[in-house]
């Protein structure tokens, strides 16, 4: 089968490999698509140093079971992956937090992804995808709608409350919208994109264009209460500055790793900010959306690219040309 394996810091190959087989407790599944994170640039970039090499790269997928050696399912199942597969015994598993298991793997970084044609997968890492969820859906919802919603669960978001999302126009940004409103928020984009701004006017209440937003927020809306922040450093100072007495920070996304942000003390503590880190979700999470997503619609914004255009697929994830989530179809 084909692949995308990885064999050091930006050092990749699309080649043959061979085609995994099930396992005791794993099922093998046949890749519908697979989805491009900025994860996967900053892997191949070295952000990630327990990386082990060669590995076939990719965190998000959807598929069908081809073979299954796990009770829980069967050949025919259509599932989606969480981003690691978590042991299912230690205390965090126990307590239905499989995001913090004390021994996860993660796919595409110490075990192989999904940017292949099959792949080997833990069942303790499936989640059956309801009819209701397309699969240009169901691909997303892991990485993205499912931790979206976490984050917002963990902010406490109250239906009403407004919430600003930077970075709009990428992949995590406009399915973020989408997601807020339909958790009831007023929602508020940011993007640096005219022509992608064009299309957040599809999904949001309000769309801002440029890098310095707080001033133009305070004019049109006032201060919000929550801000899901999926760029990092070069927007973290306008978003802390458009937050409400008592609002919430959700932090996502950092396209700059190597930039330091000079975190302000006295700011956050008189304006009883939160600030809350998100990263991945378990499968509770992942199964609330697909239940959210059975009475609110969510529209994946997606590109599709075939797995041996998978460079000019990074090519134009690294650049930003493309709105929304880029795609790849083994």
């Amino acid at each position: 089968m084909r692949a995308v394996i990885v064999n050091g810091k930006m050092d990749y190959s699309i080649m043959d490999v061979k085609e995994p087989s099930a396992a005791p407790g794993r099922v093998v599944m046949s890749v519908t698509y697979a989805s491009l994170c900025y994860r996967d640039l900053l892997e191949l970039m070295g952000y990630y140093p327990r990386m082990r090499f060669p590995v076939i790269l990719g965190h998000e997928a959807v598929g069908m079971v081809t073979e299954s050696m796990d009770p829980r399912y069967k050949a025919g199942d259509r599932v989606v992956p969480m981003l690691y597969e978590p042991d299912g015994t230690c205390d965090m598993c126990l307590r239905g937090e499989e995001v913090y298991c004390r021994t996860r793997r993660s796919y595409g970084e110490d075990v192989d992804g999904f940017f292949a044609e099959k792949a080997s997968i833990s069942g303790n890492a499936l989640v059956k995808v309801p009819p209701w969820v397309s699969d240009e859906l169901a691909v997303l919802t892991p990485c993205v709608l499912a931790m979206i919603h976490k984050g917002l669960r963990r902010a406490s978001l109250i239906p009403g409350e407004s919430v600003l999302v930077t970075g709009a126009g990428g992949g995590v940004g406009i399915h973020a919208v989408q997601l807020a409103k339909a958790m009831g928020s007023r929602v508020i984009a940011v993007t640096s994109h005219e022509d992608k701004a064009r299309e957040l006017r599809r999904f949001a209440d309000d769309v801002i264009i440029g890098s310095k937003f707080s001033e133009e927020i305070k004019k049109r809306v006032g201060e919000v209460d929550v801000v899901i922040e999926n760029v990092g450093t070069p927007t973290i100072g306008e978003s802390m500055r458009s937050l409400r007495m008592g609002g919430r920070l959700v932090l996502i996304g950092n396209v700059n790793p190597n930039e330091a942000y000079e975190f302000k003390l006295g700011y956050a503590i008189m304006k009883d900010i939160s600030i809350i880190g998100n990263v991945a979700a378990h499968r509770g999470d992942i199964w609330r959306t697909f239940e959210l997503m059975r009475n609110h619609s969510v529209e994946p914004v997606v590109a599709k690219y075939g797995l041996e255009d998978f460079g000019k697929a990074l090519d134009d994830l690294r650049n930003g040309r493309k709105i929304g989530k880029i795609l790849l179809k083994p």
